[in-house]
Formats: C-alpha cells, sequence, structure tokens
C-alpha cells in the first residue's frame, strides 16, 4: 500500500511537472501567434513501452480523405495586401465612375450659368430680292420697306447688371459642383470601408481554416492513440467512442471553415470587382500587439466635423440653395443689357445711301408683374435652403453619434484582444494539464477532448478578436473622414 501511494504520489507530481513545463511554451506560443499551434503533448508513456501503432491501417475512409483536404493548399494563389485591395476596388468598382461623371458634369452645368455674364455675338449674311417699292403690309413686322440688297454683320448683346441674379446663380452653380467633388470623395471612403470589411472577413475566415485543419490533425492522433491502446486493452472502447465522435465533430467544423473561407473570398471577389472566382493568399499585415484604441470620443467627434466629406458636401449645398434663393429674389430687379450691330451692304438698292452701317444702344426691362410667379419661386427656393439646412444638423448629430460609438466599439474590441489571448493561454495550459493527466491514467477520455475543444474554440475567439479590432478601427477611420 505503501508502495502504491508512492508510485501514486510520483505520478501526480510528474503530471504537474509536465504541465508546468508546457506553461512557459503555451505562453510564449500564444503571445506570439494569432493561432498557436495545439500543444502536441505525448499520451503514452514512451514508443517502448507500446508496439508499432495499427491505427493507419484501421482508420476509416472517410478520416483519410478529411485529412487530405485538410493538407490542401493553394501554392501559386497570388498575395494580396489591403492596401492592393482598396486600390483594385477603387479602380474597378463603377461606383467611383459615376460619381466622377456626375463631378464633371455639375462642372459644366457652373460654365453654363456663367455664360450668362459674357457678350454673345451673332454673325448674319443675309440677301434679299424685293419688288420695286414693296411694302410689307400684313403682319407686326417693324420695318415695312423691302429694298434689295446683299449684307453681312454682327450683333453684340451684353448684359450689363442684373442686380446679383446671374452672379448668384453662377455661385451657386460652383458650390454644388463642390458639394459634388465631396460626394465623390465620401464614395470613395465607402468603397474603402467595405473592401476593409470584406478583406478582415475573409483573414478570419482563413484563420479559422487554419484552427479547424490543426484540430482534425490533433484529434485524428488522439484518434489513433487511443485505438491502438484500446486494442491492447489499456483503455475502454468508450475512450474510443468518444475519440471518434471528436474527430468527426473537427471535421464538421473544418467542413465549415472551408465553406465559410470561400464564401468570404467570394464576397471580397465581389467587391473587388472581379467576375472569375480568384482565391488570394491574404497577407495579414496587422501587428499583434496594435495600438490602443482612442479615448477621447469628443476629440474625435470634433475632428469628424472637420473631415467628413459627406458633411462638407451637405453644407455646400446648402450654401448653393442660399445663393439660388437670393438670385430668386433678385428676379425683380431690372437688368440692363448692352446691344451693338455693325455691318457691311456691298450690294444695295439705290436708297441705300451708305454701304455699311453701325448701331448701338441700351435696353432697360423692369418686372412689372407675371402672375406671382417670382414670388413663387422665391419662396421654393428659400423652402429648399431651409431643408437643406437641417439635413445639415441631421447629419451633424448623426455623425456625433456614430463616432462616440465607433470609439466605444474599437475600446472593447481592443480589450477583448488581451481577453482572449489570456483565454487562449489558459486553454493552452488546461491542454496540457489534461494530456499530462490522461498520460497518467488520472482521467479519463472526457477530459482531455473537453479540453481539446475549448484549446480550439480559444484560437477561434483569439483569431477573431484581432480581426474585429482591425475592422472596428476601419470603421472608425470611416466614421472620421480619413
Amino acid at each position: 500500500m505503501h508502495n502504491r501511494r508512492n508510485t501514486m504520489g510520483f505520478g501526480i507530481v510528474s503530471a504537474i511537472a509536465i504541465a508546468y513545463a508546457a506553461l512557459p511554451a503555451c505562453n510564449m506560443q500564444a503571445q506570439s501567434q494569432a493561432l498557436p499551434e495545439a500543444p502536441k503533448a505525448s499520451l503514452f508513456l514512451s514508443a517502448a513501452q507500446n508496439p508499432p501503432n495499427p491505427a493507419a491501417q484501421a482508420a476509416p475512409a472517410q478520416a483519410q480523405a478529411m485529412t487530405a483536404l485538410s493538407n490542401s493548399a493553394e501554392p501559386n494563389a497570388p498575395k494580396l495586401t489591403i492596401a492592393q485591395a482598396e486600390q483594385m476596388a477603387l479602380k474597378h468598382n463603377p461606383n467611383i465612375s459615376v460619381a466622377q461623371l456626375f463631378a464633371l458634369a455639375q462642372q459644366q452645368v457652373t460654365r453654363e450659368v456663367f455664360s450668362a455674364e459674357l457678350p454673345t455675338v451673332t454673325g448674319s449674311l443675309t440677301a434679299v430680292d424685293a419688288n420695286l417699292n414693296g411694302r410689307i403690309t400684313a403682319g407686326g413686322l417693324p420695318n415695312a420697306r423691302i429694298l434689295n440688297r446683299a449684307a453681312g454683320g454682327a450683333l453684340v448683346d451684353d448684359l450689363i447688371t442684373d442686380f446679383g441674379h446671374t452672379g448668384n446663380l453662377v455661385r451657386s452653380a460652383k458650390f454644388n459642383a463642390k458639394a459634388q467633388v465631396e460626394k465623390e470623395k465620401a464614395t470613395e471612403l465607402d468603397i474603402t470601408l467595405v473592401t476593409d470589411q470584406a478583406f478582415y472577413a475573409a483573414l478570419t475566415a482563413q484563420a479559422v481554416l487554419k484552427v479547424a485543419k490543426e484540430t482534425v490533425y490533433q484529434r485524428q492522433s488522439t484518434d489513433e492513440q487511443v485505438r491502438a491502446l484500446t486494442k491492447f486493452k489499456i483503455r475502454s472502447d468508450v475512450d474510443l467512442s468518444f475519440a471518434d465522435v471528436q474527430v468527426s465533430r473537427a471535421q464538421l467544423f473544418l467542413l465549415d471553415a472551408q465553406n465559410n473561407e470561400e464564401t468570404t473570398m467570394a464576397a471580397l471577389d465581389d467587391v473587388l470587382g472581379l467576375e472569375k472566382n480568384t482565391q488570394y493568399s491574404l497577407v495579414d499585415e496587422t501587428n499583434n500587439h496594435p495600438e490602443p484604441a482612442p479615448d477621447d470620443p469628443e476629440a474625435m467627434v470634433k475632428l469628424a466635423f472637420t473631415q467628413r466629406p459627406d458633411l462638407a458636401a451637405l453644407n455646400s449645398t446648402y450654401t448653393a440653395d442660399q445663393h439660388y434663393a437670393r438670385a430668386e429674389r433678385d428676379l425683380w430687379m431690372p437688368s440692363i443689357t448692352a446691344l451693338g450691330g455693325a455691318g457691311g451692304e456691298p450690294v444695295r438698292s439705290d436708297s441705300i445711301q451708305r454701304s455699311w452701317y453701325a448701331v448701338a444702344g441700351v435696353n432697360v426691362n423692369v418686372p412689372i408683374f407675371n402672375g406671382f410667379l417670382f414670388n413663387a419661386e422665391e419662396s421654393q427656393a428659400k423652402l429648399q435652403a431651409r431643408a437643406a439646412q437641417e439635413q445639415v444638423r441631421n447629419l451633424t448629430d448623426n455623425i456625433a453619434r456614430d463616432v462616440r460609438t465607433a470609439v466605444f466599439n474599437a475600446q472593447t474590441a481592443y480589450q477583448k484582444i488581451a481577453v482572449t489571448e489570456q483565454m487562449l493561454y489558459q486553454a493552452n495550459y488546461s491542454l496540457a494539464l489534461a494530456s499530462a493527466r490522461y498520460k497518467m491514467n488520472l482521467s479519463g477520455i472526457v477530459e482531455i477532448t473537453q479540453a481539446q475543444l475549448e484549446q480550439a474554440q480559444a484560437a477561434v475567439d483569439n483569431a477573431t478578436a484581432r480581426y474585429n479590432y482591425q475592422t472596428a478601427m476601419a470603421i472608425l477611420h470611416y466614421e472620421l473622414g480619413e
């Protein structure tokens, strides 16, 4: 009895020693890698105490096929960084072209409105064959005499002033063009954010797929070893059944991970504007220990007010509507126009004394009454300006809310990285300890399989937390207009 107690005590001490020996390695592994490799603690005393493993021949065909599937890779897959993905998306996405074309079109509107302030020159060539001493006696033509002639000349029409009406129209068009340019920048930010989200989702899926492959390898190794122990009556059939179930779960996990990886990659291809399904090897440029999220939401809100292109676009639209309302008010002001004409008549009737002509004048138009049309147009323009002002206020409130939310989400995502790293460290330690206890025949298969489940889930949670933080920071940069 005394010898048995000493042997059991020595076994427990050995198991704890093995677990503590594995602890620094697990800690270092959890800090240096996002997806630490599962601890490969031996489940048996030594190779000399066990006969050659016959489990390879006894393994089911499904497990062998799954092993081949998990080991498959795309060695020639092109590498893709997040910067390259953003450039591809901005180059191929049709929304960018649409925004650019609208901006160019709005610039032409500015030129159209400004043309009213420039003189208009019209050239004319006229030849008339008239009846001798004929007169126009019907209709409303001002000159009744018709004379034989062939002449050429030019007419000039130039707006002197309309007391601000055309000037305000030009300023309104310029601010509308500026708003369209800001909308183009906002579209670029939208596409960049969607690209970043798709890229980090694909990175997360690839990381989970890596964990799934390691999990299948780990569970199949355990299953083969338990199968060998069961054959030699060292372990019971219950242990083998549990091991087989865990292999099947790992295979399901791998299938789901592969499907998710292919789905996220298809979504990334769509954002990049690719028609064909392209499998990229995504380059993970994230830092294992990233900089913490900003801790001052109010400073971020003020920064967003100065940088958001959609807010700048709406402010420009509001200013444009104000100038347009002033232009509609100025419709009641008179307009003064200069008129001039000059030309020559090499062929003319005898009644026309000179071979050339020149004329100049000034025309003043004063609106008196037009059925209250100008009043209605002015009221409509003022109401539209007030609506644009309210839209600016509404967007300002939404930006403040969204920036604060993005800061809080980024802070929480950053804190989750440390928590999941600690959880992964503890899961690695638990698995090492469970492996050592199973090795010393101090526990059953349930304990080690549960430790394997926890370790795999902790690895997935840690990878997801890292990329969720990057996504949260991308959203924060978007909300700041960066």
